[in-house]
């Protein structure tokens, strides 16, 4: 065995994967962003073809999307204790918590207005789509930011 070898975790240690001080945080927050993505296109694709199934298919994604951000913040929180040790945030962790918080914010509104008019038995309002939409943008644009701060967008 190599040193580099040695010095390598082991994807597949359980070890790894609990106790890693950040690790977490990015492998939750995908979830939340694929199903949020996800069920807005359903509603889009519901409202064009006024089918019942693709409604109830946005729906759902949102809720899950709504529950899947409460984890990612929390271990977002959580990383920004254990790895700067609570220090206040500067730069692009800032803006990245900034965005982050709307960025969850966000989607849980858009499933409650779903929530709200699905209990009323009416259709979503209009305005909801450009809710969807700033609220993609939002996300997007946490993503972007998380990646500088992960070092994944960095160049080089």
């Amino acid at each position: 065995m190599t040193l580099l070898a040695a010095l390598r975790p082991n994807p597949f240690d359980i070890r790894t994967i609990v106790f890693a001080k950040h690790a977490q945080h990015i492998v939750l927050i995908h979830f939340p962003i694929a199903l949020f993505i996800t069920g807005v296109g359903f509603d889009l694709i519901a409202r064009w073809t006024k089918r019942r199934a693709f409604a109830d298919a946005a729906y759902y994604n949102l809720v899950v999307a709504a529950l899947a951000a409460l984890p990612v913040v929390a271990t977002g929180i959580v990383a920004w204790q254990l790895q700067l040790e609570g220090q206040r945030l500067k730069g692009n962790l800032r803006v990245h918590l900034i965005l982050g918080s709307l960025s969850a914010t966000l989607i849980c509104l858009v499933w409650w207005l779903h929530a709200r008019a699905r209990k009323k038995m009416d259709e979503t309002p209009a305005y909801l789509y450009w809710i969807e939409t700033i609220t993609v943008l939002v996300v997007a644009a946490t993503a972007h930011v998380g990646g500088f701060v992960s070092g994944v967008n960095v160049p080089g």
